[in-house]
């Protein structure tokens, strides 16, 4: 089976051609659709040669969508429906539904989706202690990235999702790029009440202008452990503060586990900041984690960065959100 991956992000949209034993045989990064068109979509679709399903990330399945399923009309208009849970990232996906499915009417396509990863959670981590009313609305902690930890943190035990740090949307939890994480929600009060700040403005804030670009004004953290390293006391600040949440975050999957065998990096910041991987562990020792320094340094692909005989395992992988989507595709149709 050739599966055609289909993984759209905020400024480009990927296309994988996943073939039998997990072989990549295609790659391409392209534009946004819009700005592609169709007769540009056709023309990349073509390099591809015929594919036998299509898969498509999609970020939000609400409480219905739990794992990967066969995209029809209904399918289809219960996502549209859950575009208020994430409405930044829920739109571009569908677009990208609505493009491929008319380029290739006659291929069977699958959803998979970041938040079915997390619909093992325990009551006990899903639920926020907020009025009935409001949690009958199907407000709750989703949690995201369940396809590929980028910008989140998970704990899991005998492979299943105990805890996560991203909740009812994906602005919760670790310090991201351009979004803020976990703040106070005192602070949208305060700033609706007494600042005047509209509802739109702040969600504004909070996804565009908070985070690293917030902290520093750049999301790049090559660029901040630079600074930083250089005497930027803004990058300093930006580096501690994203270090801070980090290892909080770490130190509370670990309370949720009760013990720890093995620390993962992963996602854009995981993979490449050697820095960042490095600062974490120093302040995590307390929990037998160990970083290598040389190891750490070199690290490329999927290494192991501790030490010989450390009682923690800490590892560097590769994301690959598309050999998990070509595999929930497999899991529907056979």
């Amino acid at each position: 089976m050739r599966i055609l991956v289909v993984n759209v992000g905020s400024t480009s949209v990927k296309l994988r051609v996943i073939g039998d034993g997990d072989r990549l045989e295609a790659s391409r990064d392209l534009p946004p659709l819009a700005e592609l068109g169709r007769a540009g979509l056709d023309d990349e679709l073509a390099r591809f040669g015929a594919v036998d399903a299509v898969g498509h990330r999609v970020v939000h399945g609400g409480d219905a969508f739990v794992a990967p399923v066969l995209l029809d009309a209904g399918v289809v208009a219960a996502l549209r429906g859950l575009t208020d849970l994430a409405p930044l990232h829920q739109p571009p996906a569908l677009d990208a539904i609505d493009a491929l499915t008319a380029a290739l009417p006659d291929v069977p396509a699958v959803a998979c989706f970041d938040t079915a990863f997390h619909a093992t959670l325990p009551v006990a981590a899903s639920t926020y202690a907020l009025p009935s009313a409001w949690r009958a609305l199907g407000v709750r902690r989703y949690g995201f990235h369940g396809l590929s930890h980028a910008a989140s943190m998970c704990a899991l035990a005998a492979g299943r999702s105990i805890a996560t740090t991203m909740g009812f949307t994906p602005l919760d939890g670790l310090v991201m790029a351009t979004r803020s994480g976990s703040v106070d929600p005192g602070v949208v009060l305060w700033l609706q009440q007494h600042q005047g700040l509209s509802a739109d403005a702040v969600a504004d804030g909070l996804e565009h202008a908070s985070g690293l670009v917030g902290l520093c004004g750049t999301p790049d953290m090559r660029e901040i452990t630079s600074r930083a390293a250089s005497g930027d006391a803004t990058a300093g600040t930006a580096l501690a503060v994203y270090v801070h949440r980090l290892r909080a975050g770490i130190a509370a999957m670990v309370a949720s586990l009760g013990g720890l065998d093995a620390l993962v990096f992963s996602g854009g910041v995981g993979e490449r900041s050697a820095p960042v991987r490095d600062a974490a562990g120093a302040g995590l020792g307390f929990l037998g984690v160990e970083v290598d320094g040389a190891r750490n340094r070199d690290a490329g692909g999927d290494d192991r960065i501790s030490p010989p005989g450390a009682a923690v395992l800490v590892f560097v992988v590769e994301a690959r959100e598309d050999l998990e989507i070509a595999a929930g595709v497999r899991q529907v149709l056979g």
